[in-house]
């Protein structure tokens, strides 16, 4: 176990079950000043994100309200690179790969993609809409018979409606997925604009859920249905 003493606000405490604890924002913060990389410190929100804990224009006020604290600077640039619809730490290390990394994008964590009839075709993991090049982290699980079908089926429709597929897999050498992100970008240009038959233009029966606000603001049987699929999926 590990102790810290440092400042600690009145209004960063609050009582559960009549134990003292601290905020969330106030411990996710803590989190990200003192992760060991900007990486982690963006996972660390990412993740809090997930579980709705914490908004990014929260922990920005947080942030502001905290200068000169020890880690503050780095908080502040995990702020700059973090989403609040990542589905799991994969993800969040795959989308720092794509853009940090290979310097592309900016992409979109997990947003509904349509046909030009309103549609719902996917929601991938990643994805450029500018550029039209959809990412998927192929975890372990993608390899079982039966979700490998599904994946060729998901392959084909993103194909057919003209999106370009980039796929990183778990535990492989990052300069491989460097090197097909590239192609993949390289084919997206040489596809003309007519072929791309796909909006994320939400219909009006769509009910959005990209953001914590959002999220916060579905009634209890609107959050259990809409919010099924998503799971921390794929950490490995």
């Amino acid at each position: 176990m590990l102790y810290t003493k440092e400042r600690l606000r009145p209004q960063d405490l609050m009582q559960l079950h009549g134990l003292d604890l601290t905020t969330a924002t106030r411990s996710v913060l803590f989190e990200m000043r003192y992760a060991a990389t900007v990486g982690d410190a963006v996972r660390v929100l990412d993740m809090a994100c997930f579980n709705d804990l914490v908004s990014l224009s929260e922990l920005s006020s947080a942030i502001d309200g905290s200068k000169g604290w020890t880690g503050i600077r780095q908080a502040r640039d995990a702020l700059q690179l973090a989403a609040e619809n990542a589905w799991s730490p994969a993800e969040v290390g795959f989308r720092l790969l794509w853009t940090g990394v290979a310097e592309l994008g900016p992409v979109l964590c997990n947003p509904p993609i349509f046909d030009l009839n309103g549609r719902h075709l996917l929601t991938p993991d990643l994805f450029d809409p500018v550029a039209g090049v959809v990412g998927e982290y192929q975890g372990e699980h993608h390899f079982e018979r039966g979700q490998r079908r599904r994946d060729i089926t998901r392959e084909t429709l993103i194909r057919d409606h003209g999106l370009e597929l980039v796929e990183r897999v778990a535990g492989e050498e990052p300069t491989r997925f460097l090197i097909r992100l590239r192609s993949a970008y390289a084919r997206s240009r040489r596809l003309p604009a007519s072929e791309r038959r796909w909006t994320l233009t939400q219909p009006p029966s769509w009910t959005p859920t990209e953001t914590v606000a959002q999220r916060r603001a579905l009634p209890p049987h609107l959050r259990k249905a809409l919010l099924a699929n998503r799971s921390l999926k794929d950490a490995a």
